[in-house]
């Protein structure tokens, strides 16, 4: 059974404890490799096993299905960035515990749904608080940048303050490459961090700094994730 609706048209084909999740699952998969105008709901439900009708249980439309996914990529990296911008850490310590879990989480997911940011229907309304949270989270490592800049005493050029954001979500572009084929190997969490502190004119050791990074998340990552699943039950 589905634990809502009608029972499955098959038994259990997608990951995931719930209907929900597999239903999150499945049109990971199918929006970013055959694309959101290409996939309907019914073809989601097919890749579950599940009726049409039950996917409706959990979804009222396909939107809706986007929506939770792209929730999904922002949500921890803005509750874990609001936690790293309160702590009495260096901001130099901030900046890189900030890239380097943000771009490990977009590494590691199943999916690249970084890549359907770029999706024009994320124009309309129904996407404003996704949109929303984006530029909060954007916002809060342009001003995480700021503070490591007057921490390093460096130049400022106009839009340096974004460039570590922007550097993280290189992830993005770079899982698409590698699967269309691309072997060249890409930096990792770690490298993308110390690129990002680089750019703000961080000339020194990073070591030190990711021990003390790792440190502020494990006392951050684990408070976030508690509340996100206390949300969503």
């Amino acid at each position: 059974m589905t634990g809502a609706g009608r029972p499955r048209l098959s038994t259990k084909k997608r990951p995931g404890d719930t209907a929900r999740e597999e239903i999150l699952d499945a049109a990971a998969e199918l929006f970013t490799t055959r694309g959101f105008t290409n996939t309907s709901t019914r073809v989601i439900a097919e890749a579950v096993g599940l009726r049409q009708a039950s996917l409706y249980h959990h979804f009222a439309t396909k939107d809706d299905i986007l929506d939770a996914l792209l929730s999904g990529t922002v949500d921890a990296p803005l509750a874990v960035a609001q936690r790293i911008r309160d702590s009495q850490a260096e901001p130099a310590t901030q900046m890189y515990a900030l890239a380097y879990f943000d771009s490990g989480q977009l590494g590691a997911s199943t999916w690249n749904l970084g890549a359907l940011y770029l999706l024009p229907e994320l124009r309309s309304e129904r996407f404003e608080t996704f949109c929303d949270h984006r530029y909060t989270l954007m916002g809060l490592y342009a001003a995480i940048a700021s503070d490591t800049l007057d921490q390093l005493d460096a130049e400022r050029r106009p839009g340096t303050e974004d460039l570590p954001f922007r550097l993280v979500e290189t992830v993005v572009n770079a899982r698409a490459d590698r699967e269309n084929g691309r072997s060249d190997p890409t930096a990792d969490a770690a490298g993308i961090a110390a690129a990002a502190l680089r750019v703000l004119g961080w000339t020194g050791d990073v070591t030190a700094l990711h021990e003390s990074a790792e440190a502020l998340l494990e006392s951050v990552v684990g408070i976030v994730e508690d509340g996100l699943a206390l949300h969503r039950s």
